[in-house]
């Protein structure tokens, strides 16, 4: 059975669903999204995305498609129509559709899109055997904390560490990491300081990120927030990443370099067992 999916105040079945070809979403990635983990059929943490997403929009002046509360209600149901246990709803909002042209238009209508999709997040395989990173150029725009749909560069050098044998890639601008292809970039160094890069312009601000870091905080882990180097990255103790559909990933292999023995690190473990309770205890559920 197809999946249903909302667009633009109906929900269809997938192969029903269409947007215009003049969508500025589609003819100039002129939109922003966000992606909400569901655990257990509730959304995770979904508020701190919504307030992302009413950044996102504010920063390129796009016109908000509803209130939170109609927002909450569509993807609510979404999530109930599709019968979705585990994985992810994904949000769209598009500027809208006009003739294409590169000015901006004004009193156009948002197009908003919503989809679910299936997807491991609190046992998942790879969270207990670690993955690997290959480190790759940053090619992208200046304005990455800003969620937009333009996603190539970050689709190209996830291709680009697959095609080497890793499982994901960090990026590296000015020798330095910036972030994972989708998620936040984590070491941690020999003193068990859990080092990642302060937020700016140059990375989104993550909101499993934040979860993570006020769990760190809050059992009194030492976090340090700078820059670090990829062979700062090749010779640390550790090293994971955060993202809403995987959490806490422990990372093993960094370019040529195996960390922690080729097994996840204690730190990243218990990261990864403080949020699995965190969420399970948000939703009124418990391992």
């Amino acid at each position: 059975m197809s999946r249903i999916v909302y667009v633009n105040g109906e929900f269809l079945a997938e192969e029903d669903a269409k947007i215009s070809v003049f969508d500025r979403g589609f003819l100039f990635s002129d939109g922003v999204y966000e992606v909400s983990s569901v655990i257990r059929g509730k959304l995770i943490d979904n508020e701190r995305h919504l307030a992302r997403l009413a950044r996102s929009l504010g920063e390129l002046n796009i016109k908000a498609p509803g209130t939170d509360e109609e927002i909450i209600a569509i993807q609510k149901e979404v999530v109930a129509r599709n019968n979705l246990d585990e994985g992810m709803l994904y949000l769209q909002v598009t500027r809208g559709a006009a003739d294409r042209t590169f000015l901006q238009p004004k009193d156009i209508e948002p197009s908003m899109v919503m989809f679910t999709q299936e997807l491991c997040i609190i046992n998942c395989p790879d969270t207990d055997i670690g993955i690997s990173i290959k480190t790759i150029p940053d090619i992208r725009w200046q304005r990455r904390d800003i969620k937009t749909v333009s996603l190539l560069a970050q689709s190209m050098a996830k291709q680009a560490a697959n095609d080497a044998g890793a499982n994901d890639a960090w990026m590296v601008e000015d020798g330095f990491v910036t972030e994972g292809s989708s998620n936040n970039a984590y070491i941690v160094t020999d003193d068990n300081t859990i080092v990642t890069r302060n937020i700016s312009n140059s990375i989104l601000s993550g909101i499993t990120r934040r979860a993570v870091l006020e769990l760190a905080r809050q059992n009194n882990m030492k976090i340090e927030e700078r820059p670090f180097t990829p062979e700062e990255a090749e010779n640390a103790m550790e090293a994971f990443s955060t993202a809403a559909t995987h959490p806490v990933m422990p990372i093993v292999k960094v370019n040529d370099r195996i960390l922690s023995n080729g097994k996840p690190g204690p730190i990243a473990a218990k990261l990864v067992d403080l949020y699995r309770k965190m969420a399970l205890e948000s939703i009124g559920e418990a391992d």
